[in-house]
């Protein structure tokens, strides 16, 4: 009796356990499952960027960029005309993403370099990618020395690279290139006439593999390079690649941008036309045969360089235009400087003639160098025009140096073939107050 007392409670108890698991069921298959959350869009950079801050010894203006596996933040000169990244890879280039690309590769196509790599019986050499060693059949290219001109025969590379971002407006994270080219350059030639530590050229010229070229190709930005340089020694500017909102606090630069058309030359440099030169509204008389002249911007040349005869009329006119204040022994390298008692001061620098480089006379475009742009301290008591005679034969007839681009807002427009420029903006901010202060650590 017992035994089948047990029997029927057991039986029970399982009959039981069916029905609530079958309610469980029903109750489960009527409410709705979750739907999976969808993944997080991956957002692709609008715009990047690069502080730039002004070495006091040298005028040259250095950025710092972060390279290798795992990142360093290393030193390089801003060289708006330069082919390519030129590193010191002599100097404990230590990373373990390193690789030399081998002859007639993609890469080496790319760089639009078709020459294989020899190595002298002294260089160190190595079958394997290795940083400071000559390698067997790697890419040869040819890196310069933007100042003192230069050249020596280096080898194609590729590591990764890193850079701040942004979103729009927004500070982003940082973003990397996984095999971004360079060139490894002997030390010897990453010395002379540059700032100390110093480990490369930022080459940001017009080729395939310049920095901004291959930022444009692998983040799909458009190329356009902005950048405004800080006038003084150790302040810090900024350069940004893509679109970007330019704005300073309380203003966006981008707004006083003025256009004129846009022109690459045969290595790659950036060149704009000009038409005339005039001084507070007077015409410059410039040579016939140098009516129409091809004016290069370039961040390597510390002041505007001018062609001889320009520099002759120039100064001329200059002085007619600055009555009652006479010239004084000048002071290399410049060619026309003054007393510097003589000269009064005001927001956008030491009052001094205004020098117009005429763009388009009809549309009235006009790159104005003023105050602190046309004029510089030589030494103690004595202010010279900042623009050096640049001979017979320079490279082009008017060379824009970096003095007469600082707190000024140039844009290189690719995507449209023109250059915008603000003139100086010293008369409300300058090119340190730029809102950039975004995280720079990998």
């Amino acid at each position: 009796m017992a035994s089948f007392l047990q029997f029927l409670l057991l039986f029970s108890l399982s009959i039981h356990l069916i029905f609530v698991s079958a309610d469980d069921d029903q109750s489960s298959a009527a409410q709705p499952r979750p739907r999976p959350r969808p993944p997080t869009p991956i957002l692709r950079p609008t715009n990047l960027f690069l502080k730039v801050q002004k070495d006091g010894a040298t005028g040259l203006h250095v950025t710092q960029i972060f390279k290798r596996t795992p990142p360093v933040q290393l030193p390089f000169v801003l060289d708006l005309n330069g082919q390519f990244l030129s590193v010191n890879c002599e100097n404990k280039y230590l990373s373990s993403t390193f690789n030399a690309p081998v002859c007639h590769s993609a890469q080496c196509s790319r760089a639009n370099t078709h020459s294989c790599r020899t190595c002298s019986p002294r260089t160190p050499r190595l079958p394997m990618a290795r940083p400071g060693y000559c390698h067997v059949n790697a890419c040869a290219v040819t890196a310069v020395n933007p100042v003192t001109q230069q050249s020596a025969i280096g080898e194609l590379a590729e590591d990764v690279l890193s850079i701040p971002s942004a979103l729009g407006s927004r500070p982003g994270p940082m973003v990397t290139v996984p095999q971004f080219l360079f060139a490894c350059a002997p030390s010897t030639l990453l010395q002379r006439g540059l700032p100390q530590n110093v480990q490369g050229i930022g080459g940001m010229g017009h080729s395939r593999i310049s920095l901004p070229s291959q930022l444009a190709s692998h983040f799909g930005i458009p190329p356009k390079i902005a950048f405004c340089l800080a006038s003084g020694s150790g302040q810090k500017g900024v350069i940004f690649f893509g679109e970007g909102t330019y704005m300073m606090p309380g203003t966006d630069v981008s707004r006083q941008l003025m256009y004129a058309p846009l022109f690459i030359g045969q290595q790659g440099e950036y060149m704009m036309n000009v038409q005339s030169i005039q001084i507070n509204n007077v015409v410059v008389p410039l040579p016939p045969r140098l009516r129409s002249n091809q004016a290069t911007l370039s961040t390597t040349t510390p002041y505007t360089m001018l062609h001889q005869s320009i520099f002759t009329v120039l100064t001329r006119l200059f002085i007619r235009q600055f009555p009652g204040v006479p010239p004084v022994t000048s002071v290399a390298p410049f060619g026309l400087c003054f007393n510097a008692n003589n000269i009064s001061s005001s927001k956008m620098g030491p009052q001094v003639p205004s020098i117009e480089l005429v763009l388009d006379n009809q549309q009235k475009i006009r790159w104005t160098i003023s105050g602190q742009n046309a004029i510089v301290q030589a030494r103690p008591g004595v202010m010279c025009l900042a623009m050096v005679n640049g001979g017979m034969n320079p490279r082009a007839p008017i060379v824009i140096g970096a003095h007469q681009m600082e707190d000024n807002l140039v844009q290189l427009d690719l995507v449209n073939s023109r250059i915008g420029f603000s003139n100086s903006l010293l008369q409300r901010t300058n090119c340190a107050n730029f809102n950039n202060n975004m995280t720079t650590t990998p």
